[in-house]
């Protein structure tokens, strides 16, 4: 076993150096790929050792196949519905179930308009490797602010989580860039998914959502260019 520091590449069974998640008062979180065994952090997953202010730490890594964490936003699909459950397909090992009552303002007299093919924009309420994943479309409130079944209308697409972590990092200036140029509605989905609808043709929903593909491997200081070029692709369209 090694001892890494953020920024490392790590290996399943390397130790952090730096965190234990017992710092007195301060209260350190452990994202993906981090395991904690008595006073030591565990690595668990290959990729590279990265941390998040105040004191958020986790393992980037490229891959496909989720894994549920509770409290995460996905995007989903309906598959099918089973007495008063929905079937919702999020890219993980076994589907997520959706109860009817976990939608705003839902009863029996009122029941949310499902259907199987839809997409929904929902909250991980259950996670766990020993229990089948849960979702609502509200939020801590019991509203579902964006949550909830997606417009028909929009494009959904799949990428990696990596991608998913870096658009939605704050620093991040894909979503300012393309806000310049085109307008847009999203969703962003922490288990690879991605709902977009950008304005008023299709060809102008898989210009943007290639653009975001492409930011994968594009550095910040490039988006500006990449956002451009996609514009003037779109301006010799129209």
């Amino acid at each position: 076993m090694m001892e890494v520091r953020i920024n490392d590449v790590v290996m399943p069974g390397d130790i952090i150096k730096e965190v234990f998640p017992s710092k007195g008062k301060i209260k350190v979180i452990l994202g993906p790929g981090l395991r904690r065994e008595g006073d030591y952090v565990f690595i668990c997953k290959a990729g590279v050792l990265k941390k998040r202010d105040p004191f958020i730490y986790y393992v980037n890594s490229y891959e496909k196949r989720y894994v549920p964490n509770r409290g995460e936003n996905v995007v989903g699909v309906v598959t099918q519905k089973a007495g008063d459950i929905f079937k919702v397909d999020i890219g993980a090992s076994e589907q997520a179930s959706l109860s009817y009552l976990g939608f705003e303002g839902a009863s029996k007299r009122n029941r949310p308009d499902v259907q199987v093919g839809d997409v929904i924009f929902g909250k991980l309420l259950v996670a766990s490797k020993d229990m089948e994943p849960e979702l609502v479309c509200v939020d801590s409130l019991g509203k579902k602010g964006k949550l909830g079944v997606l417009n028909p209308d929009g494009m959904l697409f799949s990428c990696s989580l990596s991608l998913v972590r870096k658009i939605l990092n704050p620093e991040c200036p894909l979503f300012k860039l393309l806000a310049k140029e085109h307008k847009y509605e999203l969703a962003v989905g922490m288990n690879g998914k991605i709902w977009i609808k950008a304005g008023p043709s299709v060809e102008e929903t898989i210009a943007v959502a290639n653009a975001i593909l492409a930011a994968e491997f594009t550095p910040p200081d490039e988006m500006p260019a990449l956002c451009s070029q996609i514009a003037k692709i779109l301006f010799k369209i129209r």
